[in-house]
């Protein structure tokens, strides 16, 4: 039984590997996420080698080194250029703004909070032995789920 599958026909393994490409083309198309068009081409190499005689052994083993080959060395780079028109979402704008704490910070009491931009936060400092005071001014380092990170920030003298 193991062995029927390594007898398929070369066109058989031409329209399988060719119905793999297509396949993956059109769910890269929809999800336009970079997730499938490394794998479209591992399938269109190995639907080269198979018209060029390779056993389906070599087939599925080019496949699968292109594959990784180009996730590996080419997602990155084309994360990075491909995606430049990325636009931060609101939350990520508030990272680096200064806000002044409208309740005491307290790590330990879990307490504190700030308006931003007319939307009201849970605010904790970044050091859990660091208060701050209502009225004070901290800066926004990180976000954690629904709460800002904060550091105390110091006005420089004009």
């Amino acid at each position: 039984m193991g062995s029927d599958i390594l007898m398929l026909s070369n066109s058989t393994l031409n329209l399988i590997w060719l119905g793999l490409f297509i396949i993956l083309i059109i769910i890269e198309l929809f999800t336009v996420g970079l997730t499938t068009i490394w794998f479209a081409g591992g399938a269109l190499v190995a639907l080269i080698a198979n018209a060029l005689g390779a056993g389906l052994i070599v087939q599925i083993v080019l496949f699968l080194a292109v594959s990784c080959v180009l996730l590996i060395f080419t997602r990155p780079w084309a994360a990075k250029y491909l995606n430049r028109k990325c636009i931060r979402t609101n939350y990520e704008s508030e990272i680096g703004k200064v806000i002044r704490i409208k309740e005491k910070v307290d790590n330990l009491e879990q307490t504190g909070t700030s308006v931003v931009d007319g939307q009201e936060w849970s605010v904790r400092s970044i050091n859990d032995s660091e208060t701050l005071e209502a009225g004070s001014l901290a800066k926004v380092v990180d976000i954690s789920g629904v709460k800002l990170i904060v550091e105390k920030y110091e006005e420089e003298p004009s």
